[in-house]
């Protein structure tokens, strides 16, 4: 056994656990405010037993991302140490990095399957070698492990209503996880083929005669234009597949979900509004707009908040576990 996979041991000390590991979820919450902006802010929604966990599962991706994105020397050998560290303290339970400590905490608490962390790190390894998708069932594939497996993370974590199983609600989630990447590949055309990879089915492109040197050369055409239309049309459904999902969470959980979808929608309507000018440039939702959503489901989360409070006083909703 090498030292990369002997996991560090937790301090003696109970108190300086808790300590460490507080600070580990703080990181993660300043990493998810610092990259997903719309997100974090979807976030503080959520009652404050929730929150913390799906900052750690946003700072875990994101890291792993950023791997891959703003590689180091050796990204593919950066990814896997990461990788293969987080999955030995996860059977271990605990870790001195801060990303893989909440991380592991989040798993371990929530009893989440390993397999979606397995999962989603294949998927940001072929990202290191994979450029170009055939067709929307291969860029699905993609995505079971770079979007689906998030949706399952986060599911968990958010909780179910009384009555419902995470697996009655798992294929929503999936669909919204899927949602969210879709609309992130259509902003990020121009920083992705930059990167030297393309998330837009390469068959569509074709249908539509455009070609990867077109996106490379940031040139914006009609042609362009009606492949961003039908990719918009694609994601819409994808929300709309997702949409019967929210009524099954816990409740105190699902103006989250609604902000965060109503953000991430927005974001297509931005790209539209834009006339799909993507290629050199990156949409976003106005700050008012974010805090106007935000606001508007302030109200009904408090709501639901003393709504359950009231009727279990002592307990929280079924996670479905």
């Amino acid at each position: 056994m090498t030292a990369l996979d002997r996991p560090p041991s937790p301090p003696a000390d109970r108190a300086r656990q808790q300590e460490l590991l507080d600070a580990a979820y703080r990181h993660c919450a300043a990493i998810n405010a610092r990259h997903g902006k719309s997100y974090h802010l979807a976030t503080r929604l959520l009652t404050a037993d929730r929150r913390p966990a799906v900052h750690a599962l946003y700072a875990a991706a994101r890291t792993a991302d950023d791997l891959v994105d703003v590689p180091g020397a050796d990204p593919a050998g950066d990814l896997a140490d990461w990788s293969r560290a987080l999955l030995v303290e996860l059977e271990a339970g605990w870790s001195d990095d801060p990303v893989r400590l909440a991380t592991v905490h989040t798993y371990r608490r929530h009893r989440i399957p390993v397999e979606h962390l397995v999962d989603f790190l294949a998927a940001m390894t072929s990202d290191l070698t994979v450029t170009g998708y055939a067709d929307l069932d291969a860029l699905d594939r993609y995505m079971w492990g770079s979007a689906s497996v998030i949706g399952l993370q986060v599911l968990p974590v958010l909780g179910t209503a009384r009555g419902v199983t995470r697996e009655e609600a798992a294929p929503h989630a999936i669909a919204l996880g899927e949602a969210f990447q879709l609309t992130n590949f259509l902003r990020d055309v121009g920083e992705d083929v930059d990167r030297g990879r393309v998330y837009l089915p390469a068959d569509l492109m074709a249908a539509h005669g455009v070609t990867r040197e077109q996106l490379a050369a940031k040139h914006h055409d009609a042609r362009f234009r009606a492949l961003m239309q039908e990719m918009v049309s694609v994601v819409r459904r994808r929300y709309d597949d997702a949409a019967p999902g929210t009524p099954m969470l816990a409740p105190e959980s699902r103006d989250c979900v609604r902000a965060a979808t109503a953000l991430y929608g927005g974001i297509l309507d931005e790209i539209v509004k834009a006339d799909y000018r993507v290629l050199d440039r990156r949409v976003r939702v106005s700050r008012p707009r974010r805090l106007a959503v935000f606001a508007r489901r302030l109200t009904a989360a408090q709501v639901a908040r003393v709504r359950v409070t009231r009727e279990k006083p002592n307990s929280r909703s079924s996670t479905g576990a």
